[in-house]
């Protein structure tokens, strides 16, 4: 028994009755675990960032600093976010429900998996919410 860490490589090869094994969950936590740790050092960089932040005499200058800022706070929202997700799919492994689709129960999949790997929707569903999402909005 080979104990290296899985490739994505490998991890597409294997049949599809390994499904969630020790490998792939293994693959997949630290996958999730890597993206965390960067994201949490981009939150740090933009928060830094914002509380360097100088206003300026300048009005010109000072609308402009204030559009910057205001794309950064949209930008640091938009990254919580992310960084909950990221922590809620962790959950999920160690719960042993990840990888499994919360509408069907059917397996989301490896390949949607390494595309988005805090996907809690099995494609088809996904375009069924997303359906259901512009016929909502149409009306």
């Amino acid at each position: 028994m080979n104990n290296q860490p899985l490739t994505a490589d490998q991890l597409l090869k294997e049949p599809a009755a390994n499904y969630m094994n020790d490998g792939q969950q293994s693959f997949f936590r630290d996958l999730l675990l890597e993206q965390r740790r960067e994201l949490q050092e981009r939150i740090e960089l933009e928060f830094q960032a914002l509380r360097e932040f100088q206003p300026e005499s300048d009005p010109v200058d000072t609308g402009s600093n204030e559009e910057q800022r205001q794309w950064q706070l949209r930008m640091l929202e938009r990254e919580k976010k992310l960084l909950d997700k990221i922590d809620q799919a962790l959950e999920r492994l160690a719960k042993g429900d990840y990888g499994w689709c919360d509408e069907t129960g059917e397996p989301i999949g490896l390949k949607r998996l390494l595309l988005r790997p805090t996907a809690t929707l099995c494609v088809e569903a996904k375009e069924r919410q997303e359906q259901r999402e512009k016929h909502l909005s149409e009306h």
